[in-house]
């Protein structure tokens, strides 16, 4: 079946008036994303080596996540943080602008409570220069900062999660978004930041607990998975993400960065609808590079080597079972795949139209997971060290 042109104009065009479609954030291909593929578990094992590695100092072991996601990364880190430090307190900071995400995230919460009692776990909405510092640098949305600081009573996982489940009408208010009239983007209504602790080490984590006002901004441990698109421009990801994370370091500091990389049967896929896609252009190295530049005389403070292939790229898979590959795959394993492949791959909804009305996508998708014998995908991941001296 003839695949469709790779520049094929879109069957449906955007409403006039209407902000523009942002594939990144449709929930129902994220959601079905995260629950086919083991992504985030493979990125969990990759960010416990450098959990390992920390050497925090007094007052607590300090993460910060640059996009919680649903939760299943950072929770698993803060597992991997405990089993290395059980008895360190524990700060964690997670950036997430998505309602929904902020809901899932805080659903993991009560047994990391309950396994690490000495946890402070912030949740905030602003901007990848300002969520480390937990304050935005303007200062009428400074004066606008909607903080709000949970202690959490009782002492079983139950308990905390019954009282996480009453933040609902709070964290609506918080973390109401408009989309951009330009770029589709979501803007934040109102910077807003969520403290969440037991009460009953309130007294212990004193030095730990953020006050408004109080800038902190040093972290141990930053984990940035898929911050950004892959289609943007190295020096754009350096200067809104890389750069402001990388200074939000403390002296040992680590900041772990994964992206995809392509070189896979999911790319495989899309290339025998659109043969010229090449979504994954800005590699580790070049990254590295405007990050250096970035810096200027600071970036002597810092480890900027990017480590080779073998080091660098990780592999992750979609669920499926042995017998589901063969002669004749199953129409959900098919969709589940062709879903998993458009997503990693970033293709707009506009470009899917005539590859779904033809079907052609079933046959290039079979095609594919018989060749291979299923569908996996690579990401590569760097780390950026901040020195100690």
């Amino acid at each position: 079946m003839k695949a469709p042109a790779p520049h094929a104009a879109p069957a449906a065009a955007t409403s006039p008036g209407s902000p523009p479609f942002r594939f990144y954030d449709n929930r129902q291909k994220y959601l079905a994303f995260v629950t086919t593929c083991n992504e985030k578990s493979a990125i969990a094992r990759r960010a416990a080596h450098e959990v390992a590695l920390l050497r925090p100092t007094p007052p607590a072991v300090r993460l910060f996540d640059a996009g919680m996601g649903d939760g299943t990364v950072i929770s698993r880190v803060m597992r991997s943080t405990h089993r290395q430090f059980p008895t360190v307190p524990m700060f964690v900071v997670a950036k997430e602008i998505s309602l929904e995400d902020v809901r899932l995230g805080l659903e993991k919460l009560p047994d990391r409570l309950f396994e690490h009692p000495a946890t402070v776990f912030v949740v905030t909405n602003l901007n990848y220069s300002e969520a480390p510092r937990l304050m935005p640098r303007d200062a009428r949305l400074a004066a606008a900062l909607n903080w709000q600081e949970v202690r959490l009573s009782g002492g079983t996982a139950h308990e905390y999660a019954e009282q996480i489940d009453e933040l609902d009408s709070a964290l609506a208010g918080g973390w109401q978004t408009r989309p951009s009239a330009t770029s589709g983007n979501p803007l934040v209504v109102r910077p807003s930041v969520l403290v969440i602790y037991r009460e009953d080490h309130k007294f212990l984590l004193d030095g730990v607990i953020p006050k408004p006002g109080r800038i902190f901004e040093h972290y141990d441990l930053i984990l940035a998975s898929q911050p950004w698109r892959a289609r943007m421009g190295a020096d754009f990801k350096v200067r809104r993400v890389l750069a402001p994370l990388a200074r939000s370091l403390a002296p040992g500091g680590r900041l772990l960065a994964i992206q995809s990389w392509g070189h896979d049967p999911a790319l495989e896929i899309i290339q025998q609808l659109w043969p010229d896609e090449r979504p994954f252009q800005v590699d580790r190295h070049m990254l590295l590079a405007a990050l250096r530049r970035e810096l200027g005389r600071d970036a002597r403070e810092f480890n900027l080597s990017a480590p080779p292939d073998d080091k660098a790229v990780f592999r992750y898979e979609m669920h499926t079972l042995p017998s589901e590959i063969g002669n004749r795959i199953g129409t959900s394993t098919l969709f589940a795949a062709w879903n998993a492949a458009i997503y990693v791959n970033q293709i707009e909804d506009e470009r899917l139209d005539a590859a779904v009305a033809s079907g052609s996508y079933v046959d290039a998708t079979q095609r594919v997971l018989q060749k291979h014998g299923g569908l996996w995908f690579n990401d590569e991941a760097f780390v950026v060290t901040r020195r100690r001296d």
